[in-house]
């Protein structure tokens, strides 16, 4: 299905369809692009936007709602919107708004149907917007630097520099705590996104800051001398918001998400997003971080060398060499596997290397090997479940990945599903599942870290060289200096 993407922020000034972004002060306006009499408020929202042919959707620009990654638009909120717009059969445009205050004025105005960014149902929110369903549930946290200045306490917070996200549900929550902790204040910003806010965090240029366990979650892989201080709420809903007396839309987006969680859909959203990032161990990232710079530069060629002959991105093939052997050429185990991809004898000689030392013979004998794998799987299974399953396979054996298939049918789970088989292969190590099982016993969840961890390396490798592939192609343009 064709798309049109519209996207307002303050960092575009493109004319939309029919009509113009106005940048006044500090927000983006939209006018003339919707809204109006054909806006999406009241009863026969969800006829207009079938007659229309298009579904509008406000979001935000960031990890956990819509960002351009390798593969071109995606991002949680991203995929849910899509999937909607299929649902409903129409084109899906989506408006990017930076900040929270100017994306709810532009729904309350008419310019989106739903406003998919990631947004807390707040009483004062529910006084505005009708809302859809819970789709996830998070915590507020109050984030600091470590080794800085970090509260124990809310009594504390008044000793910090707080700096938050204006017109958010943690200004509406600092307020109810400063009811009970008298002399609290907060810088706010609406100049900032919230990884700008963490990044100020980490020059010193602020102390502590408040936002969501899952943004917290993503951005600690990243920035791992970032800490969670205490939370500062209980669990609060995620939900789509719409404009008041959105009542037939509203009803159809409840049917429409618990289709999702029966079918386990929304689940696997979760698991592509999130899946890679519930371990978190502070010294093993700043580690990984720190190698990144003093060890990965040499194999780095060797690295893209080998992957472009394989279908694997040279960040994969390093993130599991890493998990491997930490980049050690020499690394070795107590049962004998060794060398950078940790080769056992039988598999290297399978392989045709005989040398598990040397670095590009280890790399493309992992290389091969994780290719077979993937290949033995069945054509069911698509991406990029099947190279997490093809990554637990390298780890446990497809004999196990097959007997955790098994299970995940006799659980009435997708077997071609990598977030049903992480549940079913910690089940190998119980008798009561494995006995009757072709290949019997297994450490189950050593795939399943085994993998997270890989996710966890690949995802910052991303992050890094993005950023400095970026950084060169500036450089490229700029013409020789």
């Amino acid at each position: 299905m064709g798309r049109t993407l519209k996207r307002a922020a303050r960092w575009l000034g493109r004319p939309c369809f029919g009509g113009l972004w106005l940048l006044t002060g500090s927000a983006a306006v939209l006018t003339g692009c919707g809204g109006g009499d054909g806006g999406p408020h009241g009863e026969g929202a969800l006829e207009r936007i079938r007659a229309s042919g298009e579904l509008r959707v406000l979001t935000r620009n960031s990890p956990t709602t819509y960002y351009y990654g390798r593969e071109g638009e995606t991002g949680l909120e991203y995929d849910l919107a899509r999937k909607l717009a299929e649902e409903l059969g129409v084109e899906l445009h989506i408006t990017v708004i930076d900040d929270m205050v100017s994306l709810l004025d532009a729904l309350e105005a008419g310019e989106g149907h739903i406003a998919a960014a990631g947004i807390t149902r707040t009483r004062s929110r529910e006084a505005r917007f009708d809302f859809g369903p819970t789709y996830q549930k998070v915590r507020q946290q109050v984030v600091c630097k470590r080794g800085g200045a970090v509260p124990d306490a809310w009594e504390e917070l008044p000793e910090v520099d707080l700096l938050v996200l204006a017109g958010t549900s943690y200004v509406e929550r600092l307020r109810e705590v400063k009811q009970v902790v008298h002399g609290l204040e907060w810088r706010t910003t609406s100049e900032l996104s919230m990884e700008q806010v963490l990044l100020q965090l980490r020059k010193g240029e602020a102390d502590c800051t408040v936002a969501d366990s899952n943004i917290v979650a993503v951005n600690q892989r990243y920035y791992p001398d970032l800490t969670v201080a205490f939370s500062l709420s209980e669990d609060q809903e995620l939900a789509w918001a719409l404009p008041r007396g959105s009542t037939e839309l509203q009803a159809r987006l409840r049917r429409w998400f618990a289709s999702l969680k029966e079918e386990h859909e929304l689940a696997a959203l979760r698991e592509r997003y999130y899946g890679h990032i519930k371990l978190f161990d502070y010294v093993d990232i700043a580690t990984f971080q720190q190698r990144i710079r003093n060890r990965l530069p040499e194999y780095m060629g060797l690295f893209k060398k080998v992957a472009a002959k394989y279908p694997f991105n040279w960040r994969l093939l390093a993130a599991q060499a890493y998990q491997e052997s930490h980049w050690r050429p020499r690394a070795e185990s107590p049962t004998g596997v060794r060398g950078m991809m940790m080769l056992t004898l039988t598999t290297a000689r399978s392989l045709g290397i005989e040398d598990r030392i040397h670095v590009e013979n280890s790399i493309r004998g992992g290389a091969e090997y994780l290719q077979r794998m993937f290949e033995r799987l069945p054509d069911s299974i698509r991406q990029p479940d099947r190279t997490w399953i093809a990554l637990a396979a390298y780890n446990v054996g497809m004999g196990h990945v097959w007997d955790a298939r098994r299970l995940a049918r006799r659980f009435d789970r997708d077997p071609d599903s990598w977030n049903a088989l992480k549940e079913m292969l910690p089940l190998l190590s119980q008798r009561k599942y494995y006995k009757d099982l072709p290949y019997g016993y297994a450490r189950g969840m050593e795939p399943v870290q085994y993998v997270q961890r890989i996710r966890q390396y690949r995802a910052i490798l991303a992050k890094q060289f993005r950023e400095e592939d970026a950084k060169t192609a500036r450089t490229k343009a700029s013409g020789p200096s």
